[in-house]
C-alpha cells in the first residue's frame, strides 16, 4: 500500500466550505444534517405517522440483517482476540512509539465514552426486565436462579461483543491508514482497502460518511433526550420540582453547555477531565454499594452469572428462536452499538496513539466488558436482591418500562438513599455528557477529515444534537422512542461499512508486524 497524499484523497475543493464552514466536507454536512432535519420536521408534524413508518422499517431491518449482525459481532470479537494473542499483538499503532495519554486517563475516556449511552439506567432496568419476564433461551426460573439468568442475559448485551464492535478491528484500520498512510479520518477510509480511490472522492464516499454520522447522531441524541426526561423525573421525585417540559429544557441546556465546552477544549483537556471525574464518582458509588448494599448477593451473583454468560456465550450470541423477543433486545442493542462503530473507532484511534494492538484490543474487548458487567451487577444485582427479599419493591415502580423509576427505587433501598439517588443522577448526567462531547468531537472529525477539527464545527454539532433532543421531547417520549427505533434502521448501511475490517485488520496487522520486525 503506497503512501497517498492526504489532500489527494479528500473530496475535491469545490465541496469545501468557506468562513464558518471552512475545511468542511459540504456534501457530508448537508446529507447528514438534512437527513436529521427531515426526521425532526416529520416527527413534529405527525409523530404517529413517523412512528408507524419507523416501526415498519425497523421490522424489515431486523428481519433481513439481524442474523448478519449477530455473526458480524461474534467474528469481530474472535478475530480481534487472535490478533491480540498472536505476534501482531506487539505492533505499536499510530506512528509514535510512546502513548500520548496516560494509561489511567486512556482507560477512563474509553470506559466513559462507550458505556455512557445507557450505562446507568439500563444497568438498573435490564436485569429487572429479564427477571420479571425470563429470556426465552433460559425459560422460567425462580428466586436467585432467575436473577443469575437475568444478569447473564444483560452481560451478553453489554459485554464482549458489544464492546468489540466499537473499535477493536476498525481501530487498527484507522490507526494505520490515517497515521501511517495519511488518509483522512473519515468512515469512508475503512472501505479504502476494498474500493481504493473510488470511495475517497465523489458521491459514494459522501454517502458512506453521512450514513455513519446520521447513525451516531441518532444514537447520541437518544440518550441526551432520555437524560432530560429521566433527570426531570428524578428531580420531581427527590425535590418536588415539577416534571414539566420547562424543567427538561433547563436540564438539556445545562447538558449542552457542559459537553460542548468539553468538546471544544479537546481530548487532552475537557473530555479527559469529565471522564476522570466520572470514573472517580462511579468507583465511590461502587465501593459504597459493595460495603453497605447486599454485598454477599452481589459477589455471588457476579461469579455465578458470569459463569452462565461464559457457558451459554455462543447459544446467546447466535440465538434465533424467538424473533419478536430478539428484535427488541439483542438485535436492537446490536443495531445501536453498530451505529456507533465507525465514529467510535475514529475516536479510539485519536486517543490510542502509541498503544499496541494487544493493549487496545484487550482493553476494548476484554477489560472494559468485565468492568461493565461488574457495574451491571452492582446496580442491577442490588435491585434483584431487594426484589427477591421484598417482591414488588423494584418491579412495581419499573412497571411500564420506567427506567428512571427502577434506578431510584434501587437507590432508595440503600443507606443514605436520598444522597445516593442524587449522586446517581449526577453520575448519569456526566456519563451522557462524556458521550456528547466525544461524539461531537468525532462527528467534527468526519466533517474535516482531521483529528483536530476547528472549534466552530464542534460547537455547531454539540448544539445541534441538543436542539434535536429538545425538539423531540417536546412531543413527548414518543419522539425519542421513534428515534431509538430509527437508530436500528441507520445501522444497516453502517454494518456494511464495518464488514471489510474482518479481513483488512488482520492484513494490516500482519503487514505492520513485518515492518516493525516482530
Amino acid at each position: 500500500m503506497s503512501r497517498v497524499s492526504h489532500d489527494g484523497l479528500q473530496p475535491n475543493q469545490a465541496s469545501k466550505g468557506t468562513g464558518l464552514l471552512a475545511g468542511v466536507d459540504l456534501p457530508v454536512f448537508f446529507i447528514s444534517g438534512g437527513g436529521l432535519a427531515l426526521f425532526v420536521i416529520a416527527a413534529l408534524y405527525d409523530i404517529t405517522m413517523v412512528s408507524a413508518w419507523v416501526n415498519s422499517a425497523f421490522a424489515v431491518s431486523t428481519k433481513l440483517f439481524g442474523a448478519y449482525w449477530q455473526v458480524l459481532l461474534l467474528l469481530t470479537f474472535i478475530i480481534g482476540l487472535f490478533l491480540a494473542i498472536g505476534r501482531s499483538g506487539a505492533v505499536v499503532l499510530g506512528g509514535i512509539k510512546t502513548p500520548e495519554i496516560s494509561t489511567f486517563k486512556w482507560i477512563s475516556i474509553i470506559m466513559c465514552t462507550l458505556l455512557a449511552g445507557g450505562g446507568v439506567f439500563w444497568a438498573a432496568a435490564e436485569p429487572m426486565a429479564h427477571f420479571t419476564s425470563a429470556p426465552p433461551l433460559f425459560g422460567e426460573a425462580e428466586g436467585a436462579q432467575a436473577a443469575y439468568n437475568a444478569l447473564a442475559q444483560s452481560f451478553m448485551h453489554w459485554g464482549f461483543l458489544a464492546w468489540a464492535i466499537l473499535g477493536s478491528l476498525t481501530g487498527i484500520v484507522f490507526m494505520y491508514l490515517h497515521y501511517e498512510k495519511g488518509l483522512p479520518l473519515k468512515p469512508r477510509t475503512l472501505l479504502y482497502p476494498v474500493f481504493g480511490d473510488k470511495v475517497m472522492t465523489g458521491p459514494f464516499g459522501a454517502i458512506v460518511d453521512a450514513s455513519c454520522v446520521l447513525a451516531v447522531v441518532a444514537g447520541t441524541v437518544g440518550p441526551i433526550g432520555f437524560l432530560g426526561l429521566q433527570v426531570s423525573f428524578g428531580l420531581e421525585k427527590l425535590f418536588g420540582i415539577p416534571d414539566t417540559y420547562t424543567t427538561q429544557l433547563v436540564i438539556l441546556l445545562s447538558l449542552i453547555g457542559i459537553y460542548t465546552l468539553s468538546a471544544v477544549s479537546g481530548v487532552t483537556k475537557g473530555i479527559q477531565i469529565l471522564s476522570r471525574a466520572n470514573v472517580i464518582l462511579a468507583v465511590v458509588l461502587i465501593a459504597f454499594i459493595l460495603l453497605f448494599g447486599p454485598t454477599a448477593f452481589i459477589i455471588d451473583s457476579y461469579l455465578h452469572s458470569f459463569g452462565i454468560y461464559l457457558d451459554k456465550f455462543i447459544p446467546m450470541a447466535t440465538f434465533r428462536a424467538s424473533p419478536g423477543w430478539l428484535d427488541w433486545w439483542t438485535v436492537f442493542f446490536w443495531g445501536w452499538f453498530l451505529g456507533y462503530g465507525p465514529l467510535m473507532a475514529m475516536f479510539v484511534a485519536r486517543i490510542s496513539r502509541g498503544r499496541t494492538i494487544r493493549q487496545m484490543v484487550l482493553l476494548i474487548s476484554v477489560v472494559a466488558p468485565i468492568i461493565t458487567t461488574f457495574w451491571f451487577t452492582i446496580v442491577g444485582g442490588s435491585g434483584l436482591a431487594f426484589e427477591i427479599a421484598n417482591p414488588g419493591v423494584i418491579s412495581e415502580p419499573f412497571t411500564g418500562f420506567n427506567l428512571p423509576a427502577a434506578l431510584l427505587a434501587i437507590t432508595e433501598q440503600l443507606p443514605m438513599g436520598f444522597m445516593i439517588s442524587v449522586l446517581f443522577l449526577i453520575l448519569t448526567t456526566i456519563f451522557v455528557a462524556t458521550t456528547g462531547d466525544s461524539m461531537t468531537y468525532a462527528v467534527s472529525m468526519v466533517m474535516t477529515g482531521t483529528d483536530q477539527p476547528q472549534s466552530s464545527i464542534r460547537v455547531f454539532w454539540g448544539i445541534m444534537m441538543g436542539v434535536v433532543a429538545a425538539l423531540l421531547i417536546s412531543i413527548g417520549s414518543g419522539g425519542i422512542s421513534a428515534l431509538q427505533s430509527f437508530i436500528v434502521i441507520t445501522a444497516v448501511p453502517v454494518s456494511l461499512v464495518l464488514l471489510p475490517s474482518l479481513w483488512t485488520a488482520p492484513q494490516i496487522a500482519k503487514k505492520m508486524a513485518d515492518e516493525q520486525g516482530l
